[in-house]
């Protein structure tokens, strides 16, 4: 899955980016500016030997609390929450076995609509992190507005969601009807925690939020299997990401509320239309790389049977490992980009070396799949779950080419540029029309995903390696 960067503040009034934890950890550390500390050994004698242990503990406080120490600590959370979410795939693949399939395409379909969630919370975290360093005491006070506003359309969309689930249901091919009613209810939900988060990171509440994260991660394993216990199978699975995010929002609140102003506190606060306009590359851009992602899933459950598509889905998963090895080269190549574009230096050797790196990653995984797909899918997810181990070496390598086209994206988001959408969206167009067309063979779909996501990743590429490392819009531009 593919991660979204966060502006927050600190104490002493420079940025932070808080998605961009790599390049903190690596740029920003505040060790370096630490008193040189020599730890002991046991062969040591004296005053200094007994004073070591508060010396290290003094200066491992200190760290925890230095940019690094929280950047660190934030993306500790952000690796803890997929881990669990790998743990939720293993185990539901083999409760459910054949109805894997549907509930790999109820969360698919809920990937795709995440975006603009995640924006808002970049979005939120950049407004109320510049009042606070302002010193402005009415920082955050759209909040509450912000979080009213979203409750309302939630409950819109879900009254709208009911009567329209078997449409729903038709259109992303389950049969869970009230699955598919949820999706979209879950999205709504999900950005009222985005906002929630983002308020807080303004607000420098970093672990508050790593904790969040983890805490979404655990509960929604926690009420999936409950429900899943109960009887309610594929929907009870899917319903368990709702209720966990649900929780969450629930949870974050009680922190939150303690530093929001009151209500009809009077302050200046943008419009939550505003902050999504705001952001409309990143929203288009990333949506249209989560539809290149994700809408296989989907066209694959029109096309091919229960055990087939429940087979495809898992083999998704395992293809689309590369992708995380992106997120987090992204971390680093966007702040880095933007810091190059804005001194005036280029900024195109960074986006290569990235790209080497995921080549680098991905070459071993598309072997490995070569040599061992079958084997591997039947270890970790199941016998019954191999059918599209013949596919997915190919899949595998569709996901690394989306990988390389993710960090060109990315890069081209950091220097304020937007002429790459057209390509995307002519992408993922052009991908529901041929996977319809190829039908339930597995294989050739994987093929084609391949030639699409090259043809994709080299336009976008050629479109970054073309583009002036330093131009008057992109020195003023946002990352």
């Amino acid at each position: 899955m593919i991660r979204r960067s966060v502006r927050a503040r600190s104490s002493k009034g420079r940025s932070l980016d808080a998605g961009s934890l790599g390049e903190r950890v690596r740029a920003e550390s505040h060790v370096d500016s630490l008193p040189d500390v020599r730890i002991r050994g046991p062969t040591d004698r004296g005053d200094a030997g007994a004073g070591a242990q508060p010396d290290r503990s003094r200066h491992l406080r200190a760290l925890v609390a230095s940019d690094t120490g929280r950047a660190a600590g934030l993306a500790s959370a952000v690796i803890a929450n997929n881990v669990i979410a790998l743990l939720f795939t293993i185990v539901f693949a083999r409760a459910l076995g054949t109805g894997y399939g549907s509930l790999a395409v109820l969360i698919s379909a809920f990937i795709i609509l995440m975006v603009p969630g995640s924006a808002l919370q970049i979005a939120v975290a950049r407004e109320v992190s510049r009042a606070v360093a302002a010193g402005d005491e009415t920082a955050a006070a759209g909040v509450r507005r912000w979080l009213g506003r979203l409750v309302l359309a939630t409950a819109l969309v879900a009254a709208a969601a009911i009567p329209l689930r078997e449409v729903l249901a038709a259109v992303i091919a389950v049969d869970q009807e009230w699955g598919a009613a949820a999706v979209p209810v879950t999205a709504m939900v999900w950005m009222l925690l985005c906002v929630e988060r983002g308020a807080l990171q303004g607000f420098e509440q970093y672990r508050t939020v790593g904790l969040s994260l983890v805490g979404e991660g655990a509960t929604r394993l926690l009420f999936a299997g409950v429900l899943v216990a109960l009887g309610l199978d594929v929907t009870g699975a899917f319903l368990g990401s709702a209720l966990s995010l649900a929780a969450m929002a629930l949870l974050l609140l009680v922190p939150l509320m303690r530093r929001v102003p009151g209500a009809g506190t009077v302050g200046h606060d943008s419009r939550l239309r505003d902050l999504l306009l705001g952001a409309w590359a990143p929203v288009l851009g990333l949506t249209m790389l989560f539809v290149l992602q994700e809408v296989h899933v989907i066209v694959v459950k029109h096309e091919a049977s229960e055990t087939a598509a429940a087979s495809w889905g898992v083999a998704a998963v395992a293809a689309k490992a590369i992708i995380w090895v992106a997120v987090g080269l992204g971390m680093y190549l966007v702040p880095e980009a933007a810091r190059r574009a804005r001194t005036g230096l280029d900024a195109r050797p960074v986006l290569t070396r990235t790209l080497a790196l995921v080549v680098a990653a991905g070459a071993p995984m598309v072997l490995i799949y070569a040599v061992a797909a079958e084997p591997l899918l039947a270890a970790v997810f199941g016998e019954d779950k191999t059918q599209a181990a013949g596919a997915l070496p190919w899949l595998g390598l569709a996901m690394a080419l989306l990988a390389c086209a993710y960090l060109s994206v990315q890069y081209l988001l950091a220097l304020g540029r937007s002429g790459f959408i057209w390509v995307l969206a002519a992408g993922a167009a052009a991908e529901v029309v041929l996977l319809l067309a190829i039908g339930a063979d597995l294989t050739r779909v994987a093929l084609a995903l391949s030639g699409l996501q090259l043809a994709c990743a080299a336009a976008v590429l050629a479109i970054s390696l073309r583009s002036a490392a330093v131009t008057r819009e992109g020195l003023h531009a946002p990352a």
